[in-house]
This record gives structure tokens, C-alpha cells and sequence, in this order.
């Protein structure tokens, strides 16, 4: 197998497999393959956890199906595009850590790669849409691919050093990383503050790749020049950190 990366703002994931390998995605995220690359769907890839893993994933947002793509008698190749500006990471799997990565950031795997939900929390009615922080486990054995969007940042923390991060900065980090959702303490933060209501707070050893731009940001951006009724429901859904009506939406959410 062979790979590489190509283009700069909007880059794709080009995979050169030989007779018998195989590399699979959630199903949706292919861009193109050759006339000798067979596509077979699954519920699960990699041993990821039987029907009960197959679960939980849907539950945390993700997709039913799996989709392999493999080369049979002959080599082909297969490509994943990124769907935002961004960046496509590689990470190796089986000598060390595994990883947590954001909701939309799993691009592809090597076929022993697992995928599960690794956290997930609700953040209130107004924020990422409803639909809580979610981030998903990579695991197993093998080379996965990411996709963070926008610049890519690395820090890495040394033990007990500690990061907080607006959650939807969060693109991926080692599993050695300790993460915790908190709030920002004060009406004045809730209401007026431009960061929003919730923190990530991350604390070493390990690496963290941080996200520069959020697609809950980039919606909100968006929104902006939508028609106002189209653009109230935008805002409505929480896509940025620090809305009045996703404040105001977390607020009385934590009430009831």
C-alpha cells in the first residue's frame, strides 16, 4: 500500500493498494477509485465491537454502514477528499496510545483500525445543534487518517500541563491526554462572553492537534448571509460559540 496527499487548501487522500488490500471509511466519504477497486458494505470493520458498538455509534451521530474498498486481481486506487479546508493526518496504531478525535474527523482506516464513540456529553439545547460534544475512539491496529479542519496546531503537553480549548477547537489527541468538559462560572460569561459557555480542559502527557476552524464557526459564518429566517434557525441551533440564542438555550435547558 501506498499513499499520499495531494493539493493544499482542500486536500484528498489518494490510496494505492495492491491485490488483497483493503482500506474502508464511513460510507458517503469516497471521491473516486479505479475500475479494479470492489466497494462492500458492512455494519461494523476492524472488530469494532459487534452490534453493541454498532449501536453506540449511530448513537453518538455516526454512520450504520461501513463501506471496504478493495483491490482484487488487480492494484487500483481509491481517493477520500477533505470536505472543508483543512488538513488530512496520518496516525500509526498498535505501539501506542490510541486516539480521541472529533465527531466529523475520521477519514479512513486500514482494515484492523477500530472506531467507537470515546466521549460524549450534552452540552445543552444551543449547542453543536443539540446534538452534545462528541468524540469518537480510533484504535486497533493499522494506520488511520484524519481530517481537521483549517490550520493544524500540535501542542504537546508535558504531565500535568494543562490546556483549555473552546470544544469545537478539539480536532484529536492521545488517549493519555486526560479530557474534561467545564463551564465558565458567571451570568456575565454565560450571556456576554464571546467564548461561550463551555471549556475543554486538557491535561498532559501526550499530544492534542488542535482544529482553527470549527464547523459549528464555519455555519455560523454562513448563516450571516442566509435569508433572516433561514439565518434565525442557524443561530438558534447554537453553531457558535458565544450566540445569545444558544446561551440562552443551554440556560434553560439546565433548568429543566
Amino acid at each position: 500500500m501506498q499513499t499520499r496527499v495531494q493539493g493544499t487548501t482542500m486536500p484528498v487522500l489518494e490510496v494505492q493498494l495492491d491485490p488483497n488490500e483493503s482500506v474502508y471509511s464511513e460510507s458517503g466519504e469516497l471521491s473516486w477509485m479505479t475500475g479494479s477497486i470492489q466497494m462492500s458494505t458492512h455494519t461494523q470493520m476492524g472488530g469494532g465491537g459487534g452490534l453493541f458498538g454498532v449501536l453506540k455509534r449511530v448513537a453518538g451521530g455516526g454512520s450504520i454502514f461501513m463501506t471496504e474498498y478493495r483491490a482484487y486481481q488487480y492494484p487500483g486506487e481509491v481517493a477520500f477528499a477533505t470536505k472543508l479546508p483543512g488538513h488530512i493526518v496520518p496516525i500509526e496504531l498498535g505501539q501506542g496510545p490510541e486516539y480521541l478525535v472529533h465527531r466529523h474527523g475520521f477519514l479512513c482506516a486500514t482494515p484492523e483500525v477500530t472506531i467507537g464513540v470515546g466521549f460524549q456529553q450534552s452540552l445543552g439545547a444551543g449547542i453543536f445543534g443539540g446534538d452534545g460534544f462528541l468524540l469518537q475512539k480510533i484504535g486497533g491496529r493499522g494506520t488511520a487518517w484524519l481530517e481537521l479542519s483549517g490550520e493544524l496546531i500540535v501542542k504537546n503537553l508535558a504531565p500535568g500541563e494543562t490546556l483549555r480549548v473552546h470544544p469545537g477547537h478539539v480536532g484529536a489527541f492521545q488517549s493519555s491526554v486526560s479530557f474534561q468538559i467545564t463551564t465558565v462560572p458567571g451570568i456575565k460569561n454565560m450571556i456576554f462572553g464571546g467564548d461561550g459557555l463551555f471549556l475543554a480542559v486538557m491535561t498532559g502527557p501526550g499530544a492534542v492537534w488542535l482544529q482553527t476552524l470549527p464547523i459549528s464557526r464555519l455555519a455560523h459564518q454562513i448563516g450571516e448571509y442566509l435569508p433572516r429566517t433561514e439565518a434565525r434557525q442557524t443561530t438558534a441551533a447554537g453553531l457558535g460559540g458565544g450566540l445569545l440564542g444558544g446561551i440562552v438555550g443551554s440556560i434553560l435547558d439546565g433548568e429543566r
